[in-house]
């Protein structure tokens, strides 16, 4: 089943038709479909960010309450992001995007940010980079001696 339904365009702007659900098949729609967006708005000369990226994804649906939720649930480091601020690129810097993907789902599926499948989410990131380091590659482990 495709994740991505429609592609639709209004007012000369491409508006994708997304499809979420809590599963690995989806995530790796949804990491691949973030990286083409980065492309297009760099192409566009628009700033790469939150607002963006959910208008170019959801179009109307994505009026100022939904983008505050999404920024709201998408903390790093103990901080929300706000819809204005710009990403780094998903291959390189994935912990923000992988935030801001897991509360995009929690939003769009109505569950809570905690129930969304972080071990899809992270495999899913692998799958679809997959010259990229593991999102968690830096989690300590302890040693026995």
């Amino acid at each position: 089943m495709s994740v991505i339904k429609v592609l639709k365009v209004e007012n000369k702007e491409l508006i994708i038709m997304i499809e979420i659900q809590n599963n690995q098949e989806c995530f790796v729609q949804l990491w691949l479909r973030l990286e083409h967006t980065r492309r297009l708005l760099w192409v566009q000369h628009k700033r790469y960010c939150i607002r963006n990226v959910l208008k170019a994804w959801f179009g109307h649906e994505a009026n100022d309450e939904f983008i505050w939720k999404v920024c709201h649930q998408a903390m790093v480091d103990d901080e929300s992001q706000t819809g204005w601020d710009e990403l780094p690129t998903p291959m390189l810097y994935p912990r923000k995007h992988r935030e801001f993907l897991r509360a995009i789902v929690a939003v769009k599926c109505g569950i809570s940010f905690y129930r969304v499948n972080l071990k899809a989410l992270d495999s899913a990131y692998s799958i679809a980079f997959p010259g990229s380091t593991p999102i968690n590659v830096n989690k300590k482990f302890r040693v026995d001696s």
